[in-house]
């Protein structure tokens, strides 16, 4: 439903507009969610400040997460179970998938309860319901910014020390890869929240699912490693050419091209258009299931 609003006159009341129903499949009102760009503001700085509130360390689990992460997968996968990372330093092959994946995950598993965990704001106020998991992406972007900062700092510690790596022309491409993770990560998330409004079970599953895609993904191995009958499991994820690119463009290794990224930005696009058209029409109902 459109959110309009009434000009007050000396002397009768005017309305500058008229509340109708939507009835049209396409009708996803995109405008509405410019128009609360300034409320999209207030929840990022909500869902940033709080997420991390009354902790003893606050913003340094930004950094803390990946860091303890990247070092027990190099342990693990490194040293014990040996897997191959094309050359490169281990520990800073897996800080770039564990970066890069975190961001991914989070977009994901913070848009996919947005009926749930937001249905006593939705049920008291209105504004475009998109607002939600837009702001969700915004402030793990911030998130994201803090732990690529922490992801340079040790790259130039290993260039200093000679390490087998080099900044290549893919670098550029970081922009284009953000808003591909962003992209599916809204689009997955969606869809499962406007889901898990009937099927709640829905709501365990995703964090199993999440943890199972990432071993789907090359975050702890590279895709050279996979043998030739398996590769096609690597080919169809949308995620792989996301996470090859990167490595191709600041590590210097890994299997990044055009087509690879023209098939990750296709598959967004067609998520993202299923995911806002299902969202657009669960939200006129979810209020009596939830």
């Amino acid at each position: 439903m459109t959110r309009y609003k009434m000009n007050q006159t000396t002397d009768t009341d005017s309305w500058d507009l008229i509340i109708t129903s939507r009835k049209k499949w396409y009708d996803l009102q995109l405008a509405d969610v410019w128009r609360y760009r300034d409320l999209i503001a207030l929840f990022v700085r909500r869902d940033f400040v709080s997420r991390y509130k009354q902790t003893i360390l606050g913003p340094l689990w930004f950094i803390i997460q990946p860091l303890i992460t990247s070092l027990v997968f190099t342990v693990i996968f490194g040293n014990i179970a040996r897997l191959p990372t094309d050359g490169l330093p281990q520990y800073l092959f897996y800080l770039s998938g564990n970066v890069m994946w975190g961001y991914f995950s989070a977009c994901l598993t913070g848009t996919s309860d947005t009926f749930i965990a937001n249905a006593g704001i939705f049920g008291k106020v209105y504004f475009p319901r998109l607002v939600m998991p837009l702001s969700i992406i915004i402030s793990n972007l911030l998130s994201f910014a803090i732990q690529f900062v922490f992801f340079l700092g040790f790259y130039l510690f290993f260039y200093l020390q000679g390490a087998a790596i080099q900044l290549t022309e893919w670098a550029f491409t970081l922009p284009l890869l953000i808003l591909l993770m962003a992209g599916l990560g809204l689009g997955f998330g969606i869809i499962i929240s406007s889901m898990t409004t009937k099927y709640r079970d829905l709501r365990y599953l995703v964090t199993f699912g999440v943890s199972l895609w990432m071993y789907a993904t090359p975050v702890i191995y590279p895709v050279s490693s996979i043998p030739e009958k398996w590769r096609w499991v690597a080919a169809i994820n949308p995620i792989t050419p996301i996470i090859e690119t990167f490595r191709a463009g600041f590590l210097g290794a890994g299997n990044a091209s055009w087509a690879n990224l023209a098939y990750s930005a296709g598959f967004m696009f067609v998520v993202m258009f299923i995911g806002v058209v299902i969202f657009n029409r669960v939200e006129k109902t979810f209020i009596d299931t939830v």
